[in-house]
């Protein structure tokens, strides 16, 4: 099982209790082409994990993928919210339960 990396140098390391969840997602986007729902996740996390104080390594992944798929954030962003516009990607039926914490 993977652990929550150690604090980042000069920095309070705090662990997201989504941690654990959050590294699976990002393992798969580092694997992974940049589809709708894929594109979409790697917005959400990015949103989950700006200015937060830990999960440096998935900060660090996912910075990995926006440069490995040409984006920027901005871009990203952009996409994402004509995405949302157009089509459904998470619904109460495909996931358990809403994940936005």
């Amino acid at each position: 099982m993977a652990q929550p990396p150690k604090a980042k140098l000069g920095q309070p390391d705090q662990q997201h209790p989504q941690w654990y969840r959050d590294r699976q997602v990002a393992d798969r986007l580092m694997r992974e082409e940049p589809t709708n729902l894929n594109l979409a996740e790697l917005a959400r996390l990015r949103i989950r994990y700006t200015g937060f104080p830990g999960g440096w390594d998935i900060q660090t992944d996912l910075d990995t993928v926006l440069k490995k798929w040409e984006l920027t954030e901005e871009s990203l962003f952009e996409k994402t919210r004509l995405i949302h516009e157009t089509e459904q990607l998470y619904s109460i039926k495909t996931s358990k339960k809403e994940d936005w914490t």
